[in-house]
């Protein structure tokens, strides 16, 4: 025990003696281990932030589009053609057992005004499963019921986007705005969802019942028509069989010949997000490889100014052996100045980082 003190005291003194090896040292230890510590904060930040993205889209979800045109040789996208109704949404719904919720939707641009304030938007008319299927639910306000998308009441939900920019600090609920000079009252306000994986704000919306938006705001070439059906399905096990029985039951549904092309898509959102963390653990993972290097550099920067203080102090190794001290002891002073260098680096530096980075 007295040895051990003994050398704790040399290897302080030595250094406090020289203070820029001493910095030197701990440099190397602080650029190693920070460089470490800040990819990995960064690469789980990322996937932090996409598995929050995938959350506020919805479990176990399905997109059906309807079709695409042609006009000039030129192809459109996706519902640019009215190919769905309510009722494909109603035999998805009844015909398929694995399918647990099923909200045919509606949108569209719109200008919404309220008092002398005016704010252009998305509106959705859809129904109440909708918001079942988001996992959306209300911060303030009660949500629209199956009674009113049967009446075709205006009633209407706004997101917090929608609700900040027409209304700052005033209460929404029971507000009467006005979408497309048609008056709505306010029965909700939904919590904020914030931005989705395709950097779109979720928030910047209005909801109404999908009859109301049918009639009254958007129209229909043909009774029912929907341009969007959201599909949840009950396990996340049954999402491939769910996809190809609505492939199937749409194409019988719309009389497709087995030759034709659909004239409807349907889009599994969970393999894009699944594609989408791969590509985040893939850039962790980079990331990491990354790090090890600086990490590696470091060690090496080490073990050279490590090497340089034993090649310098030959001298004083050789009085210390020249007045009884063992090899063993020279090495315990070596190790002890080492871990005191570790010590104070990660105490003073390093770990109020890690904590920061969390």
């Amino acid at each position: 025990m007295t040895r051990l003190l003994a050398s704790l005291r040399i290897a302080l003194r030595a250094l406090m003696v020289n203070k820029m090896r001493s910095a030197l040292t701990m440099l190397g230890i602080i650029i190693g281990v920070g460089a470490v510590v800040a990819m990995i904060a960064v690469g789980s930040g990322a996937k932090q932030r996409i598995a929050e993205q995938i959350a506020s889209m919805g479990s176990n979800l399905l997109i059906v589009l309807s079709g695409s045109s042609t006009s000039g040789g030129l192809r459109f996208g996706s519902g640019t053609v009215p190919t769905l109704n309510v009722g494909d949404a109603k035999a998805i719904l009844t015909e398929i057992p694995a399918v647990k919720y099923v909200a045919p939707t509606l949108g569209g641009g719109a200008q919404v005004v309220f008092g002398n304030q005016n704010w252009s938007t998305i509106v959705n008319g859809t129904t109440p499963e909708a918001l079942e299927i988001r996992e959306w639910p209300l911060s303030s306000g009660r949500s629209f019921t199956q009674q009113d998308v049967d009446g075709a009441t205006k009633v209407c939900l706004l997101g917090k986007t929608v609700a900040d920019n027409l209304f700052g600090g005033i209460d929404p609920i029971g507000q009467v705005i006005r979408i497309k000079m048609v008056p709505f009252t306010v029965i909700g306000v939904l919590a904020p969802k914030g931005q989705s994986t395709q950097g779109q704000d979720q928030d910047d919306t209005i909801i109404v019942p999908l009859t109301t938006a049918q009639k009254k705001l958007f129209g229909m070439q043909f009774p029912g028509m929907v341009r969007v059906i959201m599909v949840q399905a009950r396990e996340p096990e049954v999402m491939k069989d769910v996809e190809n029985q609505i492939n199937d039951l749409l194409r019988q549904r719309h009389h497709i010949q087995p030759k034709q092309d659909n004239d409807f898509s349907v889009r599994n959102l969970t393999e894009i997000m699944s594609t989408a963390e791969q590509s985040a653990s893939v850039m962790s993972l980079l990331l990491g490889a990354i790090a090890s290097i600086s990490l590696i550099v470091g060690g090496i920067g080490i073990m050279n100014i490590m090497l340089v203080s034993v090649t310098e102090r030959t001298r004083e190794i050789g009085i210390r052996i020249a007045v009884g001290a063992k090899g063993r002891d020279i090495l315990l002073q070596f190790l002890i100045e080492s871990l005191v260098l570790r010590r104070w680096a990660m105490t003073k530096l390093v770990r109020p980082a890690i904590r920061r980075s969390r």
